[in-house]
């Protein structure tokens, strides 16, 4: 063997079996347990979001320097479930000294159209990753353009393209491609950002290297921040047999509750210009503090027609600053998507994917048609406590206040709730906080006209809270004493009742 291959080989060993102890070691206090985190390091934006043959892939933004945000390249796990994720080797680094390697997505190349892919025997089809290759001149200047690799492996090496870039705009903030098969017109879409003027732009290909500019959407009534990480997908309306498409725009700063947030709008595609809703306003997929940069499944298998997203766990004003060390960052549960009719809007409705079922240990706690105060009786004879629970909480009654309080300790809480027809999650007194005056607060949804539901994952140092079977969604980090477990139950009113409760114990996905 070659001196270089025999390196090679020797650097991917070395990196799988270093990837191997990480994940045989992910107990630490604040280390989520069936949540997505890196062994070590910076971690944020999901990336290159694919299944492909037998395998969900998920690329992420990766420092594989340090712990905060630099060097960036992708980082690389697939999974069967999309909960039990096996650690691989980063798989498109930085170019060191030319441009580091942004966020992107990836496609199955099914039919070779771009004639990069190694067809064996009546396969045709390789990965192809577009991706953004950001540049910084010796003068301080940005210059972000759009590159691809393929891989015909299974995503375990990638090659650039030695006809990059693709898409070249001559911009300092042109960035974040999300690509799509069109069938109506047989072509490849693309949808990127000018992040800084507030612009989606849209391109078509035939092969994935050659593209063409069809329209530009935009600012649509932003008037500040940054648009970053765009999609564009089509979802059906529940209780119709209705299909709408969802722009999703993600927005630094300028969230309901503050930095980082993912807005989304309704409307049509026609395969070249997108059309809002006249009523489609200014809509956001998720009402805490901590959800942000979302990517889209391609592909999903053929038996499957859900559409499926993960998000960021995390958020701009504090990302660096997070008091995790070894590692930040972590990713969000998969989330099932749909559009649901509330007035004359839609809503995007998002419920955690039924594989999280796989996560159940233990059934701590089963009641229903008793009161709050009975309810928690309950839960304290049983002594359930706990930082890796999932919550499944419905209303017989809903015109008073309901709170579930997580991760109760001597002088700490966070407190989930309903509210005058809103979910909320408090973490004004949810632990470690002095790392940035922006991490606590109060953070709840717009008013529901039928509050019935909570279903609340906890999971060491996140909280995510499904309101309403998912009309509305609030994500959170917290960071707890180890000893603060408790969970309690309770309301203003004495006649406020439960419909049912259920408490389970989730298991680690790294155990």
């Amino acid at each position: 063997m070659p001196l270089k291959q025999c390196f090679k080989a020797i650097v991917w060993c070395a990196a799988l079996v270093g990837a191997a102890f990480a994940q045989s070691s992910y107990d630490e206090p604040w280390r989520p347990q069936f949540h997505f985190t890196p062994a070590k390091n910076f971690m944020n934006d999901p990336n290159g979001m694919v299944f492909y043959k037998g395998e969900y892939h998920l690329f992420y933004q990766y420092n594989p320097e340090g712990n905060v945000w630099g060097h960036m390249s992708w980082g690389h796990a697939v999974s069967a479930d999309m909960l039990h994720w096996k650690h691989l080797p980063v798989a498109i680094p930085e170019v060191s000294g030319k441009y580091m390697i942004y966020s992107g997505s990836i496609v199955v190349d099914l039919e070779n159209s771009s004639g990069l892919c190694k067809p064996v025997q009546e396969d045709r089809s390789c990965l192809v990753a577009i991706f953004t290759a950001a540049a910084k001149d010796a003068a301080g200047k940005e210059h972000q353009d759009q590159h691809l690799a393929y891989s015909n492996d299974r995503g375990r090496t990638w090659k650039e393209y030695e006809g990059n870039p693709v898409v070249d705009l001559s911009k300092p903030d042109f960035r974040d491609p999300k690509v799509f098969w069109y069938a109506p017109q047989n072509k490849w879409v693309m949808v990127a950002v000018l992040a800084d003027e507030r612009k989606l732009e849209i391109f078509y290909s035939k092969d994935l290297k050659n593209w063409k500019q069809q329209s530009e959407f935009g600012p649509a009534g932003d008037t500040e921040g940054q648009w970053e990480c765009p999609d564009l997908f089509e979802l059906p309306v529940q209780g119709s047999d209705e299909r709408k498409w969802v722009l999703v725009i993600n927005r630094n700063p300028g969230a309901p509750a503050g930095g980082t947030g993912t807005r989304y709008l309704t409307g049509s595609f026609d395969g070249e210009k997108f059309t809002p809703d006249p009523s489609s306003g200014t809509l956001w997929a998720d009402y805490g503090k901590d959800f942000y940069a979302t990517q889209r499944f391609s592909s999903m298998p053929p038996d499957n027609t859900r559409t499926v997203w993960i998000g960021w766990i995390g958020n701009w004003q504090y990302a660096n600053k997070e008091p995790t060390e070894i590692w930040r960052g972590a990713q969000s549960l998969p989330r099932e998507l749909s559009l649901r009719k509330a007035g004359d809007r839609l809503l995007l409705a998002q419920t955690p994917v039924r594989e999280t079922v796989r996560l159940r240990e233990k059934l701590l706690l089963d009641v229903s048609g008793v009161s709050f105060r009975e309810a928690n009786r309950r839960i304290q004879r049983a002594r359930i406590e706990g930082d890796t629970l999932e919550i499944e909480l419905s209303f017989a009654t809903t015109s008073q206040t309901a709170e579930l309080t997580l991760r109760k300790g001597a002088t700490e809480k966070t407190v989930v709730g309903v509210s005058g027809g809103r979910a909320f999650v408090d973490r004004t007194q949810s632990g470690e906080s002095e790392f940035s005056e922006d991490f606590p607060g109060r953070f709840s949804t717009p008013k529901s006209e039928q509050p019935r539901s909570l279903h609340v994952f906890l999971d060491r140092s996140s909280v995510e809270v499904f309101f309403n079977n998912g009309e509305y969604v609030l994500t959170n980090r917290i960071y707890p004493s180890p000893e603060s477990r408790g969970v309690q139950l309770s309301s203003q009113s004495p006649s406020m009742r439960v419909a049912r409760l259920r408490i389970w114990k989730l298991k680690s996905v790294w155990k």
